[in-house]
């Protein structure tokens, strides 16, 4: 309770929170509007039958689950950075403007938005056809004609703008990462649904409040698991020759997490390998017999319940995070700035061997990183099968295990910045 007294007496750490709190209903109350003229109960059928497009919408903030203004979430700006990313290893220009601190990175900010305005447009396209093409029944009617699919293209890329906007204004004004603050939110916001169906599962039948309680204490079980390993980092020893007190020499760490790649692995991931089903959507009509075999083989083994599915996911997440680690993580301008400042790992020679044994590390510790976040990914699912094995029934997952992820980071990177704001805040009584 003292903390929390603690937080309202900061002044402006409260009126940040607040701030927050404000940005995030108003946020919630965007994907309540739907698209006029929208069939929502055949919009409904579809994410019934396809909970992999369910999942995509939660891990990049949207709702499309109502055809709402913000169906799209964060994609189109999530992609546009992690394009930026990769153009700033290709690009030199690029690559100096990430060198130049505050100043460059504002500017690779602004390079950001404007790439996400062509990207939700064309997204936007795509989105819209693949939910129409999937219902037996027209969510849209007569959406080949342009005057009804520009309207809502603009409409759904005016959402993902507005929604890019809100997450910015959250990490400018109100408090942690906004674009974070906003998966965070939808997903936490899909949990009493999810719950309030599994507890009317258990009073339709007994048998299924057994596999609802042990999915209730394995995800407390991988709540716990995810918050240690984001938490968990490789402490190197780093030196600093002269930096110390009278000259002597500094000791300090650099600290290299396990999960270095965060969601960004499973949301690149999740994309993938719901591309096959997607296919299999747009062939199963086809007057071709071999694109309409195509469209069964993929039908029948990339949905959650297939082996195939679960083992090229997991193999994904892992594949993802050794590529993205890649472009955020450079041994070689780490091992440049240590020796620039006078420092250099005990027993490593300064330069090359530090960049290469720096390299080393990091995949190790990709490895492992990569491993659980795959395995974190598929548990839920896993669980689920063995539920339907072993004739126990199943019940809905109250979080996927890609969203404990984002939760358990989001909530201790929003801890870590409150304590860091009320020990500023009681600096700043004390002088």
């Amino acid at each position: 309770m003292n903390y929390f007294l603690q937080i309202w007496n900061s002044k402006d750490l409260r009126n940040k929170i607040l701030f927050t709190f404000f940005v995030l209903v108003i946020a919630r109350l965007l994907g309540q509007v739907s698209i006029p003229g929208t069939n929502l109960q055949a919009l409904q059928v579809i994410f019934q039958q396809n909970q992999l497009l369910g999942m995509f919408s939660l891990l990049t903030g949207g709702k499309a689950d109502n055809f709402s203004i913000i169906l799209m979430g964060l994609s189109p700006y999530i992609n546009a950075s992690i394009i930026i990313q990769l153009l700033t290893v290709v690009i030199p220009s690029l690559e100096n403007l990430s060198k130049e601190g505050e100043q460059g990175r504002r500017k690779l900010n602004q390079y950001t938005r404007i790439l996400t305005v062509p990207i939700a447009f064309l997204q936007s396209y795509g989105m819209i056809a693949l939910l129409n093409s999937q219902s037996p029944i027209p969510i849209i009617n007569n959406i080949q004609a342009p005057n009804v699919i520009l309207p809502i293209m603009l409409t759904v890329t005016a959402g993902s703008l507005l929604l890019m906007w809100l997450g910015e204004l959250i990490t400018e004004i109100g408090i942690g990462n906004g674009v974070s603050l906003l998966i965070f939110a939808g997903i936490i916001a899909n949990i009493p649904a999810v719950l309030g169906q599994s507890l009317a599962l258990t009073q339709q039948s007994s048998e299924k409040l057994v596999p609802l309680v042990i999915m209730i204490l394995v995800t407390l079980i991988l709540t716990v698991l995810v918050i240690l390993i984001t938490e968990a980092q490789r402490q190197i020893p780093i030196i600093y020759a002269g930096h110390g007190i009278r000259g002597q020499s500094a000791n300090s760490n650099l600290p290299i997490r396990v999960n270095q790649a965060g969601m960004i692995p499973i949301i690149f991931a999740v994309s993938l390998v719901s591309f096959p089903n997607l296919l299999a959507t747009f062939f199963q009509h086809s007057s071709s017999d071999v694109l309409k075999s195509i469209a069964s083989f993929l039908a029948n083994n990339f949905h959650q319940n297939s082996p195939i599915y679960l083992i090229v996911y997991f193999l994904l997440i892992i594949a993802f995070t050794f590529f993205y680690v890649s472009i955020t993580f450079n041994p070689d301008q780490v091992a440049e700035d240590i020796q620039k400042r006078g420092g250099y790992i005990p027993g490593i020679r300064p330069g090359k061997q530090t960049a290469n044994y720096l390299a080393k590390v990091s995949n190790r510790l990709n490895l492992y990183g990569g491993l659980f976040i795959a395995l974190i990914a598929i548990s839920p699912m896993l669980l689920d099968n063995i539920f339907t094995t072993m004739n126990l029934g199943s019940v809905p997952t109250l979080i996927s295990g890609a969203g404990l992820i984002i939760i358990a980071g989001v909530v201790l990177e929003l801890l870590r910045q409150i304590n860091a704001q009320l020990v500023m805040h009681d600096y700043n009584k004390l002088y």
